[in-house]
């Protein structure tokens, strides 16, 4: 019988794990027959046992403890004199020993791996002495492994891509499988990969586990992505090995294998002509399978009569090409434009050029709507000129504006009235001759801007607008004046001829060549002994004294009339008064003093010092009678009233009670006293002004001895109860008095009674007895019978 190559690999193995086990039970330790022997100055014992590694098997399930070996030592006569001991990994708690025989156990499920060996030490000890009778010996255990655990994938589940349209054997992933067996022992750990699920599109490689393309064209825009199921099997694959398996989940990225192609061969758009520049007119997108950068495209108008127009970008984010105006439209000009417009990639994959051009056209149909346009200027800016002698009604200059729709309605003309507060202009509403309608001056504005109004006269809603600029032309209508209020001084020492002031003037017009000013002294100051003037010629003058010896005990102000004259047509002029100041100054000729009362001043307080005292002297006077008075007033008491009585404070009004029923309206003060009631006492700090309002002081009732009796004796009762409400508590008493003509009307005394009086008489007294006419009647629904 002949056996096959893996049946003979099997046969090896069984027979190999076969000698290891019989090998393994039967290793001991025994005596050597050689005998100790003595070497001068040093004695050497020799070894006296011999043993090997033991063996034991992982994983064992069974009840009884797991034989390891026997160590033996031949001291032991098997007379029981001798007893083993264990030490070291697993002594104790995983191996025993019998201390007679030597022989060694494993009582626990061992796991290579856990641990894939122990070292352990034997002594053989005398029993009695308990000494040792051999030396100390150290072995080891070793596990010996079989097949328990499955491959594993560390790193999974696995993701992974793999562009589009790739050739077959295209790399994708590498996976990785772990098996925790011992790898230098039977193939317990030799794993071998193949693929459960993602045929026919990708394989893997058994050894190395790198997946790879099978198909090739392989095109995302059809499925973008796989799943594959990698399994990991030990035992180089055979029966009986142990597997663990992993997902793949494999992803096609884009190429740009797709060219644009727009949806429609041509497109059609309406806008109107009122569209303002830069408005978008449409947008249109072509279609492109691919995504990212692979379907990024551009757009360009190539041909058409819209190329001035219009123009066309792209959208960075939706790819769409945006048609936007550059000009604006015009109905009446042209009513429609075509345009040839292309979309293309902007990344082209020179693999796919075969696929056809990434390229595609289209035509576009813009057609223009006709709507009511506003009046439209023939200028957008009219620069007008009128002098500012002109008269109200002087003709400016003229605006026209025309309807640009094909009705050519009228225009009428005005003038926004905000660009011309003042109303300076009027414009006639049918020519658009702007006039003056006020006097201008240049110098209060030289330039006007304004806005004139066309509106249609069919629709008044449409209205357009021109702007319109007129400049004021200047005439020599100001005279000349100093350029600054000037203070001029002249030293008390100053010499003939001296230099005290240089003047200048400014003018309010502008005439076109500059300005130039003369300047002289007046008629009647020429011959002045004092100052002379002297024209610089460059529109300034310089004022010189003429002698010197001034004094301000003399005079202390001099008033100098210059006359300036301009150089206009017809000139200008004007007189303007210099004041001079006489003054004391000092060697550098600086001015010290300028007041002549200032000289004559005796020596001692200044007027300022003066001034300050008094203002505070009267200060102190002002605040020394405010606390007075305040002292005072908080002396006084604010009510005119020695007796002050503060227990009640009670309002007296003019109104009428409201019959026996109402018990609000009593007054305290008329419960006190029924002849007099005091009036609302006067405060001091009440205004005498409010005081008219007051009710006289005293005010007389009529005197009835019988309730003033009545109601003295309440209060002397309730004086000395002390069970009574408090003083000032309001108390009311039901008591009508005598001597009415109805009698009494109380029902009080009427229910208690046994009387026979008739009533019926009470429903002739009126609506107000009818409610009594009811109680005591003798009608069929009279209340009591």
């Amino acid at each position: 019988m002949k056996l096959g190559k893996v049946e003979f690999c099997h046969f090896l193995q069984i027979l190999a794990l076969f000698l290891c086990l019989s090998g393994m039970n039967q290793a001991e330790l025994s005596r050597s027959g050689s005998k100790p022997y003595f070497q001068s100055g040093r004695t050497r014992t020799k070894r006296s046992w011999v043993w090997n590694q033991f063996f034991v098997l992982e994983e064992y399930m069974g009840t009884d403890p797991l034989y390891v070996g026997k160590l033996h030592s031949d001291v032991d006569k098997g007379d029981g004199s001798i007893k083993y001991i264990l030490s070291g990994e697993g002594a104790s708690s995983i191996f025993i020993i019998d201390e007679n025989t030597g022989d060694i156990h494993a009582t626990k499920r061992l796991d290579r791996e856990e641990q894939a060996y122990y070292t352990l030490r034997a002594q053989a000890l005398d029993r009695l002495t308990n000494k040792p009778v051999e030396p100390e010996s150290e072995f080891v255990i070793k596990i010996q492994d079989i097949n328990d655990n499955e491959p594993k994938f560390l790193d999974g589940p696995y993701t992974a891509g793999v562009p589009e349209m790739s050739p077959v054997g295209t790399s994708v992933v590498q996976v990785t499988a772990t098996d925790a067996d011992d790898p230098t022992y039977g193939n317990s750990a030799r794993v071998v990969y193949s693929i459960l699920q993602g045929q026919p599109y990708f394989s893997v490689e058994p050894k190395t586990g790198v997946i790879k393309t099978a198909l090739p064209n392989m095109d995302r825009e059809a499925k973008d992505q796989y799943l594959l199921v990698i399994q990991a099997k030990d035992m180089v694959g055979q029966n009986g090995g142990l597997s663990g398996t992993t997902s793949v989940t494999v992803t096609l990225t884009d190429v740009n294998d797709n060219p644009p192609r727009f949806p429609r061969r041509s497109y059609q758009y309406n806008v109107p002509e009122s569209l303002p520049v830069a408005s978008v007119v449409a947008r249109i997108k072509a279609a492109d399978a691919d995504v990212g950068p692979n379907a990024e495209m551009e757009y360009k108008i190539v041909d058409g009569d819209g190329l001035g127009v219009f123009k066309i970008s792209v959208d960075k984010d939706t790819q769409e090409g945006i048609i936007t105006i550059q000009k604006e439209l015009d109905f009446e000009a042209k009513t429609s434009y075509t345009l040839r417009i292309e979309a293309a990639n902007l990344h082209v994959d020179p693999r796919f050029l075969s696929l056809g051009p990434f390229s595609d056209m289209t035509t576009v149909k813009i057609i223009v709507e006709d709507v009511d346009e506003p009046p439209v200027f023939t200028s957008r800016l009219y620069s007008m000129v009128v002098s500012e002698a002109a008269k109200v009604g002087t003709i400016i200059g003229t605006v026209a504006a025309h309807d640009p729709d094909a009705s050519n309605s009228p225009v009428r003309y005005s003038i926004d009235r905000n660009t011309d507060l003042e109303r300076y202009f009027n414009i006639d509403a049918n020519s658009g001759v702007i006039t003056t309608a006020k006097s201008l001056d240049r110098e209060t504005n030289a330039v006007h801007n304004i806005t004139v109004l066309a509106m249609e006269s069919q629709n008044p809603a449409q209205i357009g607008r021109g702007y319109v600029a007129i400049t004021i032309l200047d005439i020599n209508d100001n005279a000349p004046e100093f350029a600054m209020e000037y203070e001029t001084t002249v030293c008390e020492n100053a010499q003939p001829g001296q230099v005290i002031q240089k003047i200048s003037a400014i003018d309010k017009d502008d005439p076109p060549n500059g300005h130039q000013f003369y300047f002289s002294l007046t008629a009647e100051a020429a011959n002045n002994h004092n100052f002379t003037l002297q024209d610089n010629k460059d529109n300034t003058a310089t004022v010189l004294t003429r002698r010197n010896g001034f004094r301000r005990q003399e005079q202390s102000v001099f008033y100098l009339p210059i006359f300036i004259v301009d150089s206009g047509s017809p000139s200008l002029s004007s007189t303007n008064t210099l004041t001079i100041r006489v003054c004391d100054c000092d060697a550098d000729g600086i001015a010290q003093t300028c007041n002549a009362e200032a000289y004559i001043l005796p020596a001692g307080l200044s007027t300022g010092a003066l001034i300050a005292i008094l203002a505070c002297v009267l200060t102190l006077l002002v605040l020394v009678l405010l606390i007075v008075t305040m002292r005072r007033r908080k002396k006084e008491p604010l009510i005119f009233d020695e007796e002050r009585d503060i227990r009640e404070n009670i309002v007296r009004y003019d109104d009428e009670g409201g019959g026996e029923e109402d018990t609000e309206a009593f007054d305290m003060a008329a419960l006190r006293n029924l002849n007099i009631i005091r009036d609302t006492k006067t405060r001091r700090d009440v205004t005498p002004e409010i005081q008219f309002l007051s009710r006289p002081t005293f005010k007389s009732i009529p005197d009835n001895v019988i309730f003033r009796e009545f109601i003295w004796e309440r209060l002397k009762e309730a004086d000395v109860d002390p069970c009574a409400p408090p003083y000032d508590s309001l108390q009311t008493y039901a008591f009508e008095g005598n001597g009415s003509v109805a009698e009494s009307l109380s029902s009080l005394d009427s229910i208690s009674s046994n009387s026979d009086q008739n009533y019926d008489y009470l429903s002739d007294w009126g609506p107000r007895f009818k409610r009594l006419a009811d109680m005591y009647g003798t009608g069929p629904d009279c209340l009591y019978s």
